[in-house]
């Protein structure tokens, strides 16, 4: 991890580290809930020197990518503020993403703006795509593996003592 990665680190943790919907999920890479989405903010390097915290999140898996949807994501896309919506064919997920620089020139400010509005531009367009398009929502996605993790027996509910 170079110093401008590590800088960036300090800077998302000092700033929204005592968050409840905040978690570390590594090193350089953490996790913020707002309703029903989760935005991943990822510290990348940039050369050897500098370092970028990509904010994304992913709007819906599954999702029916058809021409009308295109045009309307591309449109939305000429008339954001920041940021842009775009498509993973692996997984036909949409997502939402943001990149600002890290380093010494990462404001806090910056990173709250950037993390409220990515995750509040995905928790108000996925109901939007799924109702029209179809799909799932991360949350429901996560919601089904939990279940489903938790009906197979790999977690122990502590009912047994």
């Amino acid at each position: 991890m170079n110093a401008a990665e590590a800088k960036t680190c300090q800077v998302i943790e000092a700033t929204l580290g005592s968050h409840r919907a905040f978690r570390t999920v590594e090193d350089g890479m953490y996790v913020v809930k707002q309703g029903s989405s989760y935005v991943m903010i990822n510290v990348v390097p940039w050369g050897d020197e500098r370092a970028i915290v990509r904010c994304v999140a992913q709007l819906v898996k599954g999702v029916r990518m058809k021409p009308e949807l295109q045009l309307r994501l591309l449109t939305l896309n000429a008339s954001l503020r920041f940021g842009a919506f775009a498509y993973v064919e692996e997984g036909s997920l949409l997502v939402f993403l943001h990149s600002i620089l890290g380093g010494n020139t990462l404001d806090g400010d910056e990173l709250v703006a950037t993390v409220r509005d990515v995750a509040l531009i995905a928790d108000d367009w996925d109901d939007r795509v799924i109702e029209r398009y179809g799909g799932q929502r991360m949350q429901d996605l996560l919601e089904e593996q939990a279940l489903a993790r938790v009906l197979s027996g790999e977690f122990k509910l502590g009912l047994d003592a």
